[in-house]
């Protein structure tokens, strides 16, 4: 993968350096499903670097070997495309294992010296990448731990470059991502620490700034005189699965709208930054998500809606209502599905409504971006028998199908003057003849270049936390707004239709 702001012959198209990826948590799902089979892809691509090792650490004992054999299944099991047992038999051989309990020193007092080792087996001053697959309960253990080990150089001293990723959750709300954020930065600069979101990784989520800056027909029209409102909708039709326990304490605004679509919304909604570095473009964020006007209470009931689904037909099976799924409290008010309308308050964006919403069991998966943008006058139409002029519509499907339409209006052949929506559209995998990467791909090569463009920082995530703060303190104080039902396999209560019909506005999936 290389920047997509970036030519071929640029500097930071070049392959990241030596490299010594230690991934905390290592026997657990995320390493079989996502993070392997990504650096497999990798390693298929020539994009990874000349020397590179991985490092799984994990509480339980076992060998390199029994290691690299559940890996193995995993990546015959999840990666995009085959790799050939030939080709594993070779990347394998670059993957060990340690046992490391996170509670006990002794093991990273160990794991130091296994690193080591390792570096001069090798012949390389690896740097080291620290990847943190587990619970944030263990990220400011861990990270305390690797920096009592040494195992953490100084970034202006040291004489290798070490960072730690960790993903979401970035805490459970305002006040405690300030805490984890406050721990971790005990143990490295928040220069050396990567907080990952999947979604930034995504092909068509990075394609948003370049859509915008590099089509001089669209930039001009990007604000309030030419857009009518904005739409963003992340629909899943599965439900909690294995996950009921976790989801049950969380519910679908901290779990998608808090990290994902916030941080869809900010990059759609920037300013042009002054250059290309990580943190021009993570500046003009923040920007965005202070600048999203805070509800107050009454606001909160009149511009939110929180749901729950009960037993429907989701494609053609009957499924269980939320309650009835194992590790769901019966009694539970935990929403499932939650619409927000916004706003941004600042000069570009002033008066435009922005309408969010997630939600799980409904009709399809998909997630998309839509704007719509002002109607024409239609004096010159009248009396030509026209019902109205429809909104030109710009959407940007990040998932399943990755790519961006627009709809306009055209006369279709014949005598009559009439008009007609046509829909222009384009698909990556048709557009450019390859399939897009996994977004774990481009992400784990970025951290490994050391390029924090499309990871979050510590002001970005406690932003997007303090946007929501009021909307849980009404939520979770009283019954009103109250959380309303809707049948599993709709496109969600009629109350979230209702936020926008007031407005004259509809869903674009309804």
């Amino acid at each position: 993968m290389i920047n997509p702001f970036l030519d071929d012959h640029s500097e930071k198209s070049v392959n990241a350096p030596a490299t010594c990826l230690v991934i905390c948590g290592a026997t657990g799902d995320l390493t079989n499903r996502k993070l392997v089979p990504a650096l497999c892809n990798l390693a298929e691509d020539n994009y990874l670097p000349a020397s590179f090792v991985v490092v799984g650490a994990a509480r339980s004992e076992q060998s390199d070997e029994d290691f690299r054999a559940a890996l193995w299944e995993g990546v015959k099991k999840h990666s995009r495309r085959k790799i050939s047992k030939e080709a594993w038999d070779k990347f394998s051989q670059n993957i060990f294992y340690h046992q490391l309990r996170f509670d006990t020193q002794d093991d990273y007092d160990a794991l130091k010296v296994r690193l080591e080792k390792i570096g001069v087996e090798y012949k390389e001053n690896f740097n080291y990448l620290y990847y943190l697959a587990t619970a944030p309960k263990f990220f400011g253990e861990i990270a305390a731990s690797l920096k009592r080990a040494q195992l953490v150089e100084d970034p202006k001293r040291g004489v290798r470059a070490t960072s730690i990723i960790v993903e979401k959750p970035f805490g459970n709300d305002l006040e405690s991502a300030r805490i984890l954020n406050l721990d971790l930065c005990q143990s490295f600069a928040e220069s050396q620490i990567f907080r990952i979101d999947h979604y930034l990784g995504k092909e068509t989520v990075q394609n948003i700034l370049v859509f915008r800056f590099t089509n001089g027909i669209f930039e001009p029209l990007w604000n309030h005189r030419y857009i009518d409102h904005i739409q963003i909708s992340v629909a899943e039709s599965v439900g909690v699965e294995s996950r009921g326990g976790y989801f049950d304490g969380t519910g679908i605004t901290r779990d998608i709208i808090q990290n994902h679509v916030m941080q869809v919304l900010s990059l759609l909604c920037i300013e042009p930054p002054i250059n290309l570095d990580a943190d021009s473009i993570r500046d003009e964020k923040v920007k965005v998500l202070k600048s999203i006007k805070r509800l107050d209470p009454v606001e909160v009931k009149a511009n939110t809606v929180r749901a729950q689904y009960t037993r429907g037909i989701v494609e053609g099976k009957e499924v269980l209502g939320y309650t009835e799924e194992p590790g769901v409290n019966p009694k539970s008010q935990t929403e499932t599905f939650a619409a927000l309308r916004l706003g941004i308050d600042n000069w570009r964006w002033s008066g435009v409504p922005i309408y969010l919403r997630a939600g799980k069991r409904l009709p399809k998966r998909i997630t998309e971006i839509t704007i719509f943008f002002q109607k024409p006058p239609e004096a010159l139409f009248k009396g030509l028998g026209y019902k109205q002029i429809e909104q030109n519509v710009l959407a940007i499907q990040v998932q399943p199908k990755e790519g961006i339409s627009l709809k306009i209006s055209s006369k279709p052949p014949g005598p009559r003057m009439r008009s007609q929506p046509v829909v222009m559209e384009f698909q990556y995998g048709d557009s450019f003849g390859v399939p897009s990467p996994e977004a774990y791909e481009r992400l784990l090569l970025d951290a490994m270049k050391g390029d924090a463009t499309l990871f979050t920082r510590d002001d970005e995530i406690e932003e997007a936390w303090d946007i929501l703060k009021p909307i849980f303190e009404v939520w979770e104080g009283s019954s009103d707004p109250a959380l309303v039902r809707y049948d599993a396999g709709s496109w969600g209560p009629k109350e979230a239709a209702d936020l926008l019909r007031r407005e004259n506005h509809r869903w674009r999936r309804l």
